[in-house]
C-alpha cells in the first residue's frame, strides 16, 4: 500500500471504531424520549445501555482471535455489515421488548468490528512515529466519540426522533463497507491454523457476561443474598475453567503467552476502572441535565460540546508528552483529573446551572484524552503481527467490560441510595434521585483513585517501538 492508500484506510476504519464508541453514548440523550414513549423504569433504560457493552465486551476476545485466524479484512467487513443491519432493525421497531435483544446483536457485531479495525492499524503502520500518531487518533475517536455521540443524539432527537439515532448508522456503515472492499488489504490470515478455540470463547463469554447480570441485579436480590453469592461464584468458576482451557488447549483463543509480553496485563488492568468511571459520567450526567434541569436532548448535547474539543486537544498532544516522558507518568497523572471532575460532580444540586458542571466536565476530559492515548500506546507496545487481533481484542474488552460493570454497579448503588432517601425525605423525587447520582460519582471517584494507584503499581516503563511488521500487501 502506498502511504496515501494507508491513511485513508485508517480514515474509515477510525469512522467505523467512531460509530461503535457513537451508540454507546448517542442512545444516553435518546433514552428520556425512549422511557415516555414505552413507559419505562431507569433498571429498563440501564439495560438498552448494558445490553450493547455487555455483548460487545463480551465477545471480543472471540472478534480479535477470529480476525487473527480468518482474515481481517473479512472479519471487519462482516462486523459492519451485521451492525449497520441490526441498526436499522432497531430503529423500525415499535415495541420496547425488542430493543435490548437487538442491541445486545449489535454489540456482538461491534465485537468484530473494533478489534479487526485495530489490528488492521497495527500492522498498516508499524514505523514508531507513525503507529504512535495512529494510535493517538484511535485514541481521540474512542474517548471523543462518547461526548460526541451525545450533541448528535440531542441534534437528532429534538429535530427528528430517537429512531434517527439508530437509522444514521445506516449510511455510514455503507460508506465503510465500500471504502474497506477497496482499501484495506487482503490479509485473509495470520496464522496457518485456522483452528478456533470454541470451548475456550464459550467460557470465557459466559463468565463475563455472568459476572455483569449478577452485579447488575445485586441491589434487587441483596449484596449478600444467596443468589448473588452463587452466581458470583459460578463466574468466577466459569473464568478458573477458561484460563485452565487456555493452557491446555492445542489453540487456544487466548495464548497466555501474549500476558508476559509488555504491559498487556497492566494496561488491562488499568482500562478497567477508567471506563467504569467514564461511564458513570456520561450515563447520569445526561439523566441529570434533563430530568433535574429539564434540558431538551438538543441543550444536553451541546452541553458537552465543550469536552469533546477538550479530548480532543487532550489526546492530540498526548503523544508528544509520552515521547518526553513516557507513557507511566501520564497514567498515574491522568486519572487523577477524572477524580476531580467526578467530584466536582458530587456537589451538584436540583437549582444547579451549566456552569456548575463545565469545570468538572473539562477536567474528566483532560483525563481521558490523555489516558486512551497513553494506554493504547502502553498496551500494544511490542506486540507480534500474528497477535495483533488478539491484543486489539484484550484491550477494546478491559474497555468494554470495565464499562459493563461500571455502569451495573454504580446503577446498583444509586438505586439503593435513591429508595432510601425517598424514605428519608418523605417522598422528594428529585432530591432523592439526585442523593443517587451523588453516590454514583463518589463510586466513580473511588474507580478513578485504583486506576490511577494500579498505573503506579503494575505499569512498566518501557522504550516505545512496536514490533517491526512487514508492510501489508
Amino acid at each position: 500500500m502506498t502511504d496515501s492508500q494507508k491513511w485513508w484506510a485508517l480514515v474509515f476504519l477510525v469512522l467505523a471504531q467512531f460509530m461503535i464508541v457513537l451508540d454507546v453514548s448517542i442512545l444516553n440523550v435518546a433514552l428520556p424520549s425512549i422511557e415516555r414513549q414505552f413507559s419505562l423504569t431507569v433498571s429498563d433504560l440501564q439495560w438498552m445501555v448494558t445490553a450493547y457493552t455487555l455483548c460487545f465486551g463480551g465477545f471480543l476476545l472471540l472478534g480479535g482471535r477470529a480476525a487473527d485466524l480468518y482474515g481481517r479484512k473479512r472479519v471487519f467487513i462482516s462486523g459492519v455489515i451485521g451492525f449497520t443491519v441490526i441498526s436499522l432493525l432497531i430503529g423500525i421497531v415499535d415495541s420496547a421488548s425488542f430493543m435490548v435483544p437487538l442491541r445486545a446483536l449489535q454489540g456482538l457485531s461491534a465485537a468484530f468490528m473494533s478489534p479487526s479495525a485495530l489490528s488492521i492499524i497495527l500492522t498498516l503502520f508499524h514505523e514508531q512515529r507513525e503507529r504512535t500518531k495512529a494510535l493517538s487518533i484511535w485514541g481521540v475517536v474512542s474517548a471523543g466519540g462518547a461526548t460526541a455521540g451525545l450533541l448528535l443524539g440531542g441534534l437528532l432527537t429534538t429535530y427528528l426522533n430517537w429512531r434517527w439515532n439508530f437509522f444514521v448508522n445506516v449510511p455510514v456503515g455503507i460508506v465503510v463497507i465500500i471504502a474497506a472492499l477497496r482499501l484495506l488489504p487482503a490479509r485473509e490470515q495470520e496464522e496457518s491454523d485456522k483452528t478456533l478455540d470454541l470451548p475456550g470463547a464459550v467460557l470465557i463469554t459466559s463468565a463475563l457476561l455472568l459476572l455483569v447480570y449478577t452485579l447488575s441485579q445485586a441491589n434487587t436480590w441483596g449484596w449478600t443474598s444467596g443468589p448473588t453469592f452463587v452466581l458470583l461464584m459460578c463466574a468466577f468458576f466459569l473464568l478458573g475453567g477458561f484460563f485452565i482451557n487456555e493452557a491446555r488447549a492445542a489453540h487456544p483463543l487466548t495464548p497466555l503467552s501474549i500476558f508476559k509480553i509488555g504491559n498487556v496485563v497492566a494496561a488491562d488492568l488499568v482500562q478497567l476502572p477508567i471506563t467504569a468511571s467514564m461511564f458513570s459520567m456520561f450515563f447520569f450526567l445526561t439523566l441529570y441535565v434533563q430530568n433535574i434541569l429539564h434540558y431538551s436532548p438538543l441543550q444536553a448535547g451541546l452541553a458537552f460540546v465543550p469536552s469533546s474539543i477538550m479530548i480532543g486537544i487532550s489526546a492530540t498532544l498526548a503523544p508528544r508528552l509520552i515521547a518526553r516522558i513516557g507513557y507511566k507518568p501520564i497514567l498515574v497523572i491522568a486519572p487523577l483529573f477524572l477524580v476531580g471532575g467526578l467530584f466536582s460532580f458530587t456537589q451538584l444540586a436540583a437549582d444547579g446551572t451549566y456552569f456548575d458542571f463545565l469545570p468538572g466536565l473539562l477536567l474528566m476530559a483532560v483525563g481521558l484524552g490523555s489516558c486512551f492515548v497513553a494506554i493504547a500506546v502502553a498496551a500494544t507496545s511490542g506486540i507480534p503481527g500474528a497477535q495483533s487481533g488478539l491484543a486489539s481484542g484484550l484491550l477494546n474488552t478491559a474497555q468494554q467490560i470495565g464499562g459493563s460493570l461500571g455502569l451495573a454497579i454504580l446503577s446498583s448503588v444509586a438505586a439503593a441510595t435513591t429508595a432510601g432517601a425517598l424514605v428519608a425525605t418523605q417522598d422528594d423525587k428529585v432530591g432523592a434521585l439526585l442523593s443517587g447520582f451523588h453516590s454514583a460519582f463518589y463510586t466513580g471517584m473511588a474507580f478513578g483513585l485504583t486506576a490511577s494507584f494500579l498505573a503506579f503499581l503494575l505499569i512498566k516503563q518501557t522504550k516505545v517501538s512496536p514490533v517491526q511488521i512487514p508492510p501489508s500487501a
